[in-house]
């Protein structure tokens, strides 16, 4: 696999942006894993109870699925520290220009659109403008809750598609079976807007589900997708134009939207004539996307199995896998992100975010001390370890109020209760709110 790793600075180089630009331009290297966002939620009041409940749960869960290595290396992420000085520019140009959005200015969103326009700031700003114009324009920060799809069934029944699994780094795999699209079909059932809305609603369940799934299985951060296009049978039916249309237009939102979420790209099963539309087809992308797609003939089961185990792979590509009791293996949505413990964890990790973002607390006003709603933007091991003892800190509070409201509990229901009992247990829980 090609170094992901940044291009080191010469002794004495000048510090020359313009010079920096110019060497990541001579490179098509594969993008880190980037940062993830947990869906932005509705805030609401909450009880002190349903807040030491929540912070019980990411206990437990810290402690199912190791919780230094989940918090340091899973949210923060990998960075380049040349790659986070030029994005502290980008951010910087953004705010000066006034465009700059809360919910899409994290250190490693800014990245990937400076590294789809090779560093380039101004393209990158423009790319990133067109996005944020784009979603306001399609609402596409709620079409997760406004849009249903219940031609779902139908549609994978004319179109085989879908995730199913993880490849071995942990990553979500994705595949489609081209070559039994029945377009004709597909449009009886639904319409091109619809399918392409679908389209846009799993995207957005990648980015704020499926990534955080596959990291907290993976232990280690992941942020772009394995993809396999099966092309056997494609021909001149099923890939008429108006299925080119629609292929060209979710490539084009995904490479403009939703940049640098590609890991690699295997199309199998390619004849003669597919090679023949591929050379027409690859001229229409990125050449970033290009240097990421794999074509392969019949004899593609030894490249697939290097990089995703037979497990995942459904028996029609060479693998073991059948989904039978789901009705196949692109119907079931397989993955980490259908884990009960793994989806406990990550609402547990959210709630957790979100109570200390609703009302004044003495557990939010020692978070605030520390700034634990940037949970994900602490910048070295010190900070990281200051988190980390806090957390312990308010756990050992939970466990202290915890132990006074069983006293409680067991006093108002013996017949010995007393009044002065009552004012010594409010008064020892008070000074455990104080603390």
């Amino acid at each position: 696999m090609p170094s992901t790793k940044g291009f080191d600075k010469a002794v004495g180089e000048p510090d020359n942006p313009d010079i920096r630009f110019r060497k990541r331009t001579e490179s098509l290297k594969l993008p880190i894993e980037e940062h993830w966002h947990l869906p932005q939620k509705t805030k609401k009041q909450v009880s002190l109870t349903q807040r030491l409940n929540v912070i019980g749960k990411f206990r437990n869960s810290l402690k199912k699925f190791g919780r230094s290595k989940s918090m340091q290396e899973i949210i923060e992420g990998s960075r380049d520290p040349d790659d986070e000085q030029l994005v502290q520019e980008f951010h910087s140009l953004l705010l000066r220009d006034g465009q700059l959005s809360e919910k899409h200015d994290d250190y490693h969103t800014l990245l990937r659109f400076l590294r789809m326009r090779a560093f380039d700031m101004q393209k990158a700003k423009e790319m990133y403008q067109k996005m944020l114009t784009w979603r306001g324009d399609n609402g596409i920060d709620t079409i997760e809750q406004e849009f249903s799809f219940e031609e779902y069934n139908k549609v994978k029944r004319c179109y085989p598609h879908g995730y199913h699994g993880v490849d071995r780094y942990g990553r979500p795999l994705y595949i489609e079976r081209v070559g039994m699209l029945d377009i004709d079909a597909l449009l009886k059932v639904t319409t091109v807007e619809r399918f392409v809305k679908a389209h846009i609603v799993e995207q957005e369940k990648t980015l704020n589900w499926r990534y955080p799934a596959c990291s907290l299985a993976a232990k280690r951060h992941v942020a772009s997708t394995t993809v396999i296009l099966d092309v056997a049978g494609l021909g001149k039916s099923n890939f008429s134009k108006g299925a080119r249309d629609i292929f060209m237009e979710l490539q084009r939102i995904d490479s403009n939207y939703y940049p640098e979420t590609l890991f690699r790209l295997f199309i199998v099963n390619a004849g003669s004539g597919f090679r023949v539309l591929w050379r027409a087809l690859k001229v229409f992308l990125e050449a970033r996307t290009v240097a990421k797609i794999h074509v392969l003939g019949s004899e593609y089961r030894s490249t697939l199995t290097e990089f995703i185990d037979q497990s995942n792979l459904p028996t029609f590509l060479g693998g073991n896998c059948t989904c039978s009791e789901h009705g196949g293996c692109l119907l079931e949505d397989k993955g980490p992100w259908t884990d009960p413990e793994i989806t406990e964890v990550i609402q547990a990790f959210f709630k957790k975010e979100q109570n200390f973002s609703t009302e004044p607390s003495i557990l939010q006003d020692d978070v605030h001390s520390f700034g634990m709603q940037n949970f994900g933007k602490t910048e070295n091991s010190e900070q990281h370890q200051q988190i980390e003892n806090l957390l312990q800190s308010i756990l050992s509070k939970q466990e202290n109020l915890e132990q006074q409201l069983k006293q409680l509990k067991a006093l108002t229901t013996t017949k010995a209760f007393q009044h002065s009992s009552i004012e010594i247990l409010t008064e020892s829980l008070r000074a455990a709110l104080s603390e």
